[in-house]
């Protein structure tokens, strides 16, 4: 349970990056909105899952997701440029959630 808890934190860390992008700066009002909404959740929701997980395992994983999950958005959403080195990179980053969660306990 706690590993779904912790997706759902980063799930939801995704979120708000997006609309942080989208607010403007915190000039748009809605974005603005969701963006600290979505926030507060996503720190609650990870606080829940390091009752049980490791520090250094919950906070590298529910970072990572969402670092992952913001540069899909990016060039799925927004249009960014993958290039190779970048995606390189994302992938070495989705590789070390991966050992992260196979050697931790929960």
């Amino acid at each position: 349970m706690p590993w779904i808890v912790l997706f759902a934190a980063g799930a939801l860390e995704i979120v708000w990056a997006y609309y942080m992008k989208q607010s403007g700066g915190f000039t748009r009002l809605l974005p603005t909105a969701i963006t600290l909404v979505t926030m507060v959740a996503s720190f609650f929701l990870l606080s829940i899952a390091m009752r049980t997980l490791p520090l250094g395992t919950a906070y590298t994983v529910w970072t990572g997701i969402g670092a992952v999950g913001a540069f899909a958005v990016g060039i799925i959403v927004l249009g960014e440029p993958a290039g190779v080195l970048r995606t390189s990179a994302a992938l070495l980053i989705v590789a070390g959630l991966a050992l992260m969660k196979l050697s931790s306990p929960g």
